[in-house]
């Protein structure tokens, strides 16, 4: 059981892993979007809208951030990487039928084993019951 809990340890500190990285991604996108200026990018497309300079980054302190965000993505993109490559490998689908019908044997002996209970608990309550309706 215990190897089991670790596998299942791996796959939530996956999760929590990937569920960082979305939140680094959208961060990225709303700090690129938000605080950039407005360039032209074609000779063509004139630009038709500017920013206040205090809505926008000065372009070093703008690559700066960049290389940062980015370092974050990578640096974030291993760590999933990493959680990835240790997870098991999967069993055979014919060791995972074994052992599904071993359980599924499991589960019907226990269901036996509760029918015969339950009717003993049935067979002692009416004993009981017939005792005292005879002191009565």
């Amino acid at each position: 059981m215990l190897p089991e809990l670790s596998h299942m340890d791996r796959i939530t500190q996956l999760q929590d892993e990937i569920q960082q990285l979305l939140t680094i991604m959208t961060n990225s996108l709303a700090y690129l979007t938000s605080r950039s200026n407005f360039l032209q990018v074609s000779e063509d497309i004139p630009v038709t809208k500017q920013r206040n300079s205090e809505k926008f980054d000065p372009p070093d302190v703008y690559e700066a951030n960049q290389k940062e965000l980015v370092n974050d993505l990578i640096v974030k993109a291993k760590q999933v990487e990493y959680l990835i490559q240790s997870l098991p490998i999967p069993e055979p689908e014919e060791e995972q039928a074994k052992r599904l019908q071993a359980l599924q044997e499991e589960m019907t002996q226990a269901n036996e084993e509760y029918v015969q209970a339950v009717n003993r608990t049935k067979e002692l309550h009416g004993q009981v019951a017939a005792v005292l309706r005879e002191m009565l």
